[in-house]
């Protein structure tokens, strides 16, 4: 790449990198900006953490680029360059040679200084690499041989993986009333628009030209990406709001993230699952009914730290084959934004995961699409102000 970083761009690194085709979509495909920001965050929790670390150097890479840039913070180099220079001044053939040569002494310096950084910087990550693959503990369990991977990533076709969208999820709580999944898909956002003040209208539809996105989604997506890419398989990503009925008339793996409160479409999917969310009128929140509970299971699953509280919430990893196609589904989805982290933080942890399905009875090794088990689990977080401190698998249901 030396003499050709303007060639770093989305698309390039898109088609290299995650093996898109050069005409892929860059609007509807955020893979490259989402895996940035991830590297973007690794790097700043890095240098966070290592503060007191006596090397200098620093990788940044700009928001808005790709190109990242290496600083040192402390002035040029040590005196290891210059040392040899001034012993050499010390004997007249040398005291005479650099009288001579004074003009293109300082271009010399500055060319040895060019080669050391260039050679300091392929060194450097040489041994990044050498200790990411040395320091990554010994997994006897390969991240895609375990499900629901070994199925998504043995198909031929390519996966889509669709988003949350958190403003739909802010609408509903504004108007106290639910958007439907064919409302959704009809782009009626706002329910009941005809019977709401004019004030409320104004503040829904300028919520709508928001079109965010949840931070706990491009960790997910950056996740997700890894697992692919050590398949040799790319993901498309595509936001909820984009998404059409005859996106999912499809025989390709479908993996979304967020509640039917963030993420209408999969309510689609309620009548395959035992851990089903609802929303509660009354509490005002999305709640987990078990509709086929086990032995000592209860009911419901309500949580009980709203907003900043300190108490409980629940997730459920969800995967079921399509009832109408080939291919499956796999639903991350949270009581909160908190939850649905917990969920996929541990879908794309393949050992926790293994350990998970075997309170399924569900053994970790490959397992082809025709003879892939559907199941449920569900997921317990203590909360803290607002913010999880652990999480744990409750429960495990094999789906039929």
């Amino acid at each position: 790449m030396i003499g050709h970083f303007d060639a770093l761009k989305e698309r390039a690194i898109g088609v290299e990198l995650f093996k898109r085709p050069p005409s892929y979509d860059t609007g509807e495909d955020a893979i490259v900006r989402v895996t940035a920001s991830d590297v973007r965050k690794r790097l700043s929790d890095y240098y966070l953490r290592t503060s007191e670390s006596s090397s200098n150097l620093r990788i940044n890479l700009p928001v808005g680029s790709y190109i990242p840039e290496f600083t040192r913070d402390t002035p040029d180099f040590p005196s290891a360059v210059d040392q040899p220079l001034a012993e050499a001044a010390s004997t007249p053939e040398a005291h005479s040679e650099t009288n001579s040569d004074s003009p293109v002494q300082p271009l010399k310096v500055l060319k040895l200084r060019t080669t050391w950084i260039v050679a300091s910087c392929l060194l450097i990550c040489a041994f990044s690499l050498w200790v990411f693959h040395r320091g990554a503990p010994a997994q006897p369990i390969r991240s895609t041989s375990a499900l629901p991977w070994s199925t998504v990533f043995a198909e031929k076709h390519t996966p889509l993986l669709v988003t949350s969208d958190p403003n739909i999820a802010e609408i509903q709580g504004l108007t106290g009333k639910t958007v439907s999944v064919s409302d959704y898909a009809n782009q009626q956002y706002v329910p009941d628009a005809s019977s709401l003040p004019p004030e409320i209208l104004h503040i829904c539809r300028d919520i709508l030209r928001g079109d965010k996105a949840a931070t706990v989604d491009t960790q997910i997506i950056a996740g997700v990406a890894r697992l692919g890419a050590e398949n040799e398989t790319r993901i498309n990503v595509r936001a909820a709001r984009d998404l059409h009925f005859s996106d999912l008339d499809t025989d390709d793996d479908l993996i979304f993230l967020g509640s039917p409160r963030t993420d209408p479409w999969t309510s689609l999917f309620d009548d395959q699952l035992d851990f089903r969310f609802v929303y509660d009128a009354a509490s005002r929140q999305e709640i987990i009914q078990n509709v086929h509970p086990h032995s000592g299971e209860p009911l419901q699953y309500i949580p009980t730290a709203k907003g900043f509280a300190t108490g409980q919430s629940f997730a459920t990893i969800s995967f079921i084959q399509k009832t109408n196609h080939a291919g499956h589904v796999l639903i991350l989805a949270g009581e909160n934004a908190e939850g649905t982290k917990a969920a996929g933080e541990l879908v794309t942890d393949p050992l926790n995961l293994s350990s998970a399905l075997k309170r399924c009875s569900i053994h970790p090794s490959f397992i082809t699409s025709n003879t892939a088990q559907q199941f449920q689990i569900l997921i317990h977080l203590r909360m803290m102000a607002g913010l999880p401190t652990a999480f744990d698998v409750v429960a495990c249901h094999l789906l039929p």
